[in-house]
């Protein structure tokens, strides 16, 4: 079964369940719907804790988390075009070597 095809059915399913008097009376018991929000949260806590568990283990081994990989990518690049600009407008030699001295 494609994956459309096992949405649509779950879906009509789904709807076909819903029109059940006994789901109805259960759906607006206010303790189901607190249950119902805290499973479809689950999913989004799982996520955030495995993310910050990720950065703190990279952090004590030393390791650039993706973000801080990104960041720099972000800082190089503008670098390379902030060089390339002055070398177009002559503000720095095209060898690399600049006119400061250690």
């Amino acid at each position: 079964m494609s994956e459309g095809g096992f949405k649509k059915t779950l879906v009509k399913r789904g709807m076909k369940l819903m029109s059940d008097p006994r789901v109805m009376k259960l759906m607006q018991d206010e303790r189901t719907m607190k249950v119902l929000m805290q499973i479809m949260a689950v999913p989004g806590k799982v996520q955030s804790f495995t993310h910050d568990h990720a950065d703190k283990l990279a952090k004590v081994m030393a390791l650039a988390t993706e973000d801080e990989v990104k960041d720099l990518r972000r800082t190089v690049r503008r670098l390379e075009e902030e060089v390339a600009r002055l070398q177009r407008d002559g503000g720095a030699p095209a060898n690399g070597k600049g006119a400061r001295s250690s």
